[in-house]
């Protein structure tokens, strides 16, 4: 049997954080292991191991008291290097979604979703996807989209690779990227790391984003 996603929410307003980890344990496959009200209890209780199960998917506020999710995002990413971040929020701000991204956020959801969306973009950032609100999205590329020039960056990245960052810009898992490619999974990841390491970007989205802003990719919708 398939192992459970398990999730830890940072979330200040408790009856929201409640009613978001109760639909979400209902959900098959995927369980919430911890909640916390605060970025600085999370933290700690990491540090400490007061988590008993290490969280798959960190579910975070960005507006919180004392520590902004914005200035948590590294410091969580850095106590658990293997969990990925999706920032749940009520702001649609293109500082706050590409700032976001760029310090290593796997997704971006308003917290307008529905259950099932959010449910979703879990299951997307597990497979190692990225997940990004739909009203989101065509923000964020009017926002990257420059006229910054992409040859040097493209000379840089081989053919395959500006293949498999096209379709990571398409939403697709490795998993699919390999079937069409007709190659195999560990293929992709090292052609994964290759674009991490020239585009100088930490994840999935930051190297789509850095991609879309340099013009080495045309605009097209992220896959919410």
């Amino acid at each position: 049997m398939k192992r459970k996603a398990r999730i830890m929410l940072v979330e200040d307003h408790p009856e929201f954080r409640e009613i978001v980890a109760f639909a979400l344990n209902k959900e098959s496959d995927i369980k919430v292991i911890a909640q916390f009200g605060t970025a600085e209890r999370a933290l700690r209780c990491l540090k400490h191991g007061e988590v008993h199960e290490v969280p798959d998917i960190i579910i975070l506020d960005l507006h919180l008291p004392g520590m902004s999710g914005l200035q948590a995002i590294p410091l969580l990413s850095v106590e658990m290097p293997d969990a990925r971040i999706i920032v749940l929020s009520q702001s649609d701000r293109d500082e706050d979604v590409l700032q976001a991204i760029m310090l290593g956020a796997s997704g971006y959801l308003l917290k307008s979703s529905t259950v099932a969306q959010i449910a979703e973009g879990v299951r997307i950032v597990m497979q190692g996807g990225a997940s990004l609100d739909t009203k989101l999205a065509m923000l964020v590329l009017k926002t990257l989209k420059t006229n910054l020039p992409a040859s040097q960056v493209v000379q840089v990245l081989t053919h395959r690779e500006l293949e498999v960052l096209t379709m990571l810009a398409d939403g697709r898992v490795k998993k699919e990227i390999a079937d069409t490619l007709q190659i195999s999974v560990s293929t992709v990841v090292t052609h994964v790391g290759h674009i991490y390491e020239k585009l100088n970007t930490p994840n999935a989205p930051a190297a789509i984003a850095k991609a879309f802003k340099l013009g080495i990719l045309p605009a097209a919708p992220f896959n919410s």
